[in-house]
């Protein structure tokens, strides 16, 4: 059914252009998915292509891997530590709402090179959902969780190793799919202002010179580095959560008593 789904969008597209539908919306002036696949094969076999690619993907997993460790940090401190709270939350609660992209000129003004302002705006794109889901995540876990491995004779680290990070997991988890996808809209789109290199400078030049197919060819690189990057992050975590319940479709299944805790 998955297969049909996408064959039967490239069928539609492929009839739209080259009939050249043009009612409210115009596909006279679209490529063909043949033109597409074609300008893809070429591309496919050219240096610049695959060191485009490796650009992208070596921005994407710095930032990304930086907001990871630094988010699930930030996030449980300020959910376990009111001191935290009170210092952290607020200068965060200010920057979270500017979209990380709006940062450019702020990256530009910060870093010596295009390249690290370029990971510092995919860094912040991803931060703030991890931080997020971290902190609700440790904020909503049970009380009583903590209170058995207190009362057991361990200590602080103990309870955070036990219990409020396996227990914030999934929650983390949702975060990182979150930021994983954020990140590639963010690390595209400085390509597209500030990069020298990347998909997202490729894809932009190809629209400077009209070449469309060429523009197409990017947007589909980047949905795919897209969906292999957000699915590598789903069986991660579902490799991480193998002593979770697991419910008919594979989804963890909500913590019922007598049925096992997380």
């Amino acid at each position: 059914m998955r297969a049909a789904s996408l064959l039967a969008a490239l069928g539609l597209w492929q009839l739209l252009t080259t009939l050249k539908v043009t009612l409210w919306l115009r596909f006279a002036q679209f490529p063909t998915v043949t033109e597409v696949a074609h300008t893809f094969a070429g591309r496919l076999g050219t240096g610049a292509y695959w060191q485009d690619l490796t650009d992208s993907l070596t921005r994407i997993l710095t930032g990304f891997a930086l907001a990871a460790v630094l988010g699930v940090v930030v996030g449980t401190a300020i959910a376990r530590s009111p001191l935290a709270s009170d210092l952290l939350s607020p200068v965060l609660e200010v920057l979270r709402p500017i979209p990380a992209i709006a940062l450019v000129p702020v990256a530009i003004l910060l870093f010596p090179s295009n390249e690290q302002g370029i990971v510092f705006i995919t860094f912040t794109a991803a931060f703030f959902p991890v931080m997020v889901s971290t902190r609700h995540a440790v904020r909503a876990l049970t009380p009583v969780w903590e209170e058995a491995v207190l009362t057991m004779g361990g200590g602080r680290w103990r309870v955070l190793g036990s219990v409020v990070l396996p227990g914030a997991l999934p929650g983390i988890l949702g975060g990182l799919s979150v930021g994983i996808g954020v990140s590639w809209i963010c690390v595209i789109s400085a390509e597209m202002i500030s990069g020298a290199y990347g998909v997202g400078y490729r894809t932009w030049q190809d629209y400077t010179i009209v070449d469309y197919p060429g523009v197409f060819v990017g947007m589909t690189t980047i949905g795919l580095l897209g969906w292999l990057t957000s699915t590598a992050v789903e069986l991660a975590g579902r490799r991480l959560t193998r002593w979770l319940p697991r419910t008919e479709n594979t989804a963890p299944s909500a913590y019922l008593p007598g049925k096992g805790t997380p």
